[in-house]
């Protein structure tokens, strides 16, 4: 993985669309810790003009809700450690 400086706006989602089918985007700064996802990200997310997946943060159904109500409906969520709370072992 690289550190980049590219700025996550509405006018990168669209360029960068010209040339992916589909987004999934992490939180990085929230990824894995169950701490809540980043909710700005998730509101610039919701200009995508091709469908977008946000991963990070998420811990209760809360958080999926909270995706969908930023994102305006128009960005999925996908979860991982969270899982936990339905049994996973860590």
């Amino acid at each position: 993985q690289k550190w980049t400086d590219l700025e996550v706006s509405a006018t990168t989602l669209a360029d960068l669309a010209l040339h992916c089918d589909e987004f999934l985007v992490h939180g990085v700064d929230v990824e894995g810790l169950q701490s809540g996802i980043e909710e700005p990200l998730v509101e610039i997310l919701a200009s995508s003009p091709i469908p977008v997946t946000y991963a990070g943060g998420v811990r209760f159904i809360e958080d999926l809700e909270l995706v969908h109500r930023l994102g305006a409906g128009r960005v999925d969520a996908t979860i991982g450690s969270a899982l936990d709370l339905f049994g996973g072992a860590r």
